[in-house]
């Protein structure tokens, strides 16, 4: 008798651990590596497209479409080799299923095989290299933010609405800067004077903007990240040019460069996917969260990082937070999110976005804070210029 109630409780002990173990592995957090800027030219937006994406966690108690995440945060310095040794200790030690993140061209040009090619998913936050859009296309990366060229194309749209004929471009002389060039020419159809092409690294445009000066075009196309977009947009000024050069840029003006540009960036344009006015339902509840919690107006780097979230948390409850069933999983994510900082986000058969392209103006809001108020839309529904290239359908 004895032995037989032993072995009765020793069997209820047994089924309560397994009933336990299974509760506890339905509730083991899924792992999202965080590949992120946080240091270097561009650690300020980094860290704003971080701020978005644990804004919307936050909202969500820790969970992503109802499942718990646990967010592994990593900065690599803008630097492609320091991004290539985190993403092997993401993919071979910590067995992520999912990095998000990504804010260099040049990082992602490095870390997007390494990753893809593991069957990791990659949700890209903010670069977009031309060639991952064409040829180089995998069904294990979606990019929520844009396809590098997307914003020029609209500033060479946009430039031409405005009558220019004669430009002269610069960029810095990487990845985005090189698709930022590209993606210009293909929708502006006047003169293109020069096109100039200083270092990621060089804080003194003096003789860039003196052979502008002695060009004398119509207007000035510029894409600078960061730091660098302050700097150049200041000697731009300094030097009088302003006033007779008009400066046209892309990615350039928002909430991580304006506190600093004040008012010599008033009335200056910009050409991007998003900026704080745009009127959905899914935006205005992000802006006025983002305002209340970190008291800043957001940026487009802090607008992608949240989107990147909203995608995840529509794909996996879809799958029911089994991310590890991988086709269902890809087809949860080509699905896109209807509830979108942009409306709805809709992705073409490369797995980037379809988005429409604003034209913007600075100004100062009600509370005397810089923004950018929304003029124009150049480009509507825009599917980038790559997709014909990638073998994906």
């Amino acid at each position: 008798m004895f032995k037989f109630t032993t072995f009765k409780a020793a069997a209820a002990v047994l089924a309560l651990g397994a009933a336990c173990g299974a509760q506890v592995h339905a509730q083991s957090p899924i792992k999202i590596g965080y590949l992120g800027t946080f240091s270097g030219p561009i650690g300020a937006l980094g860290q704003d497209n971080y701020d978005g994406f644990m804004l919307a966690l936050e909202q969500r108690e820790g969970k992503l479409g109802g499942t718990p995440v646990q967010v592994l945060k990593e900065d690599d310095q803008f630097k492609p080799d320091v991004g290539l040794q985190i993403v092997q200790k993401l993919v071979e030690k910590e067995k992520v299923p999912i990095i998000t993140g990504v804010m260099g061209s040049n990082v992602m040009m490095a870390v997007h095989r390494p990753i893809t090619e593991k069957q990791v998913f990659l949700i890209g936050s903010n670069a977009g290299p031309s060639a991952q859009a064409g040829a180089q296309c995998s069904p294990y990366q979606f990019v929520v933010s844009w396809q590098n060229d997307g914003h020029a194309e609209a500033a060479g749209k946009f430039s031409m609405d405005k009558g220019y004929k004669r430009m002269v471009l610069i960029a810095p002389n990487y990845q985005a800067g090189k698709d930022a060039l590209q993606g210009f020419k293909r929708t502006y159809k006047g003169q293109v004077l020069e096109e100039l092409a200083p270092g990621m690294a060089q804080p003194d445009f003096s003789a860039e903007i003196a052979q502008i000066a002695a060009a004398k075009p119509d207007a000035v196309y510029a894409f600078f990240p960061g730091a660098l977009a302050v700097n150049f947009i200041r000697q731009y000024q300094q030097a009088g040019l302003g006033k007779t050069i008009p400066l046209q840029s892309s990615s350039m003006l928002d909430a991580t460069t304006l506190p600093a540009l004040k008012d010599s960036a008033l009335g200056l344009n910009s050409t991007h996917w998003w900026a704080p006015d745009l009127d959905n339902a899914a935006n205005k509840g992000f802006v006025e969260a983002f305002e209340k919690k970190y008291n800043r107006i957001p940026s487009l780097f802090a607008a992608q990082g949240y989107d990147a979230a909203l995608l995840l948390d529509a794909a996996i409850a879809r799958v029911k937070g089994n991310v590890g069933d991988k086709p269902a999983f890809m087809a949860a994510l080509k699905a896109g999110n209807p509830h979108s900082v942009r409306g709805v986000l809709k992705f073409g058969n490369n797995n980037f976005p379809i988005n429409d392209y604003f034209a913007f103006t600075v100004v100062k809001d009600a509370k005397e804070r810089y923004t950018l108020k929304t003029l124009a839309t150049p480009l509507k529904s825009h599917q980038d210029a790559y997709h014909a290239q990638c073998p994906l359908k």
